[in-house]
């Protein structure tokens, strides 16, 4: 496959033209003129940043780009601030979007993937806790947040609390379901892709008759897992069944993977006003976020769960906060 260089060229990303002047990408289909003008066809997986797919470069004709060997030196594509803001806020929106579609039915389940303390369970519980109101005025439709560890049996009788259509089920950081081979084939059979999805206990146990559970039932609800786990990089025997789950959900990586992300984040959702209930000035929200900023690589988590114990800090010590902060929220020496 040959290498071109773009010359002169566009690509749309979150709906705004980039300039791709300099980026080399694997030839896939040459210039050529469609509906909405002329375009190159190349591999965007080649380069960091662009989908994992073909993507169309817009350009006026084969001379805006030149065919290339293969040690052609690539210009490294660095994304400004607000791109990265621009890019967490979009992924975001869209987990919201998507929470909306599983609570509704529309979306039968999703794995939300994503680091500690990035604001994962807090977008999820917000667009459901609105279900909250048609709840208490006896609507049918209900949901429940799952936090901790739980067995296989366990995982058994709350599908079967839940199993209504119109029901959803939020497994929050319960990560010990995705380490049991026994659980993992729960999960598959009440998210199978099959009209009907039937869950079967085959063994006795007393649990099941003290509760009145039966050993077979069908799962009409839908399910949202929220896991710091990424599915592709667990290896051995559970790969084929993290696989196999993965492929029966919608499977939303949130894309925050460096220290750089994660301190946009926390300045996004700070500045959208995450410390207004402490009544801080302004002043007083920029020094948290500048402690934070310039100590992030030794703090023990660059999260915004540490943002609420640094602001927790300020409003109990408001002349001493710093020197609290440097001896419970950060690593030593």
């Amino acid at each position: 496959m040959q290498n071109i260089k773009i010359q002169n060229g566009t690509y749309k990303i979150r709906g705004k033209d980039t300039d791709m002047q300099g980026l080399v990408f694997p030839l896939v289909e040459a210039f050529k003129v469609g509906t909405s003008g002329g375009f190159v066809t190349v591999d965007g997986s080649a380069v960091a940043g662009f989908p994992a797919r073909n993507i169309k470069i817009k350009c006026g004709g084969p001379e805006d780009y030149t065919v290339v060997g293969t040690n052609e030196t690539q210009v490294e594509r660095v994304e400004s601030d607000e791109q990265v803001v621009e890019r967490l806020r979009e992924r975001f929106d869209m987990l919201q979007d998507m929470t909306k579609a599983v609570k509704k039915g529309d979306v039968r389940a999703m794995i939300v993937s994503g680091p500690p303390g990035v604001g994962k369970s807090h977008g999820i519980e917000e667009v459901l806790d609105r279900y909250k109101t048609l709840e208490a005025l006896g609507g049918s439709r209900k949901y429940e947040v799952i936090k901790g560890a739980m067995s296989p049996i366990g995982l058994y009788c709350k599908l079967y609390s839940m199993a209504d259509a119109g029901n959803g089920v939020v497994f929050d950081d319960c990560d010990s379901i995705f380490n049991d081979e026994l659980s993992l084939n729960i999960l598959k059979a009440a998210l199978d892709s099959k009209k009907r999805r039937m869950i079967h206990w085959n063994t006795d146990s007393f649990k099941l008759r003290n509760e009145g559970v039966p050993d077979s039932f069908e799962f009409k609800a839908s399910a949202i897992f929220v896991t710091n786990l990424k599915f592709d990089k667990v290896k051995g025997k559970l790969r084929e069944h993290l696989a196999a789950l993965e492929s029966r959900c919608h499977y939303m990586d949130l894309t925050i993977d460096t220290d750089r992300d994660k301190m946009l984040r926390i300045k996004q959702i700070t500045n959208d006003g995450m410390l207004n209930s402490y009544k801080f000035s302004d002043d007083i929200v920029q020094d948290i976020i500048d402690f934070i900023d310039v100590n992030k690589n030794r703090l023990r988590e660059l999260s915004l769960r540490t943002v609420l114990k640094i602001a927790d800090l300020a409003k109990a010590f408001p002349t001493k906060w710093e020197a609290m902060a440097e001896n419970t929220v950060m690593r030593r020496g």
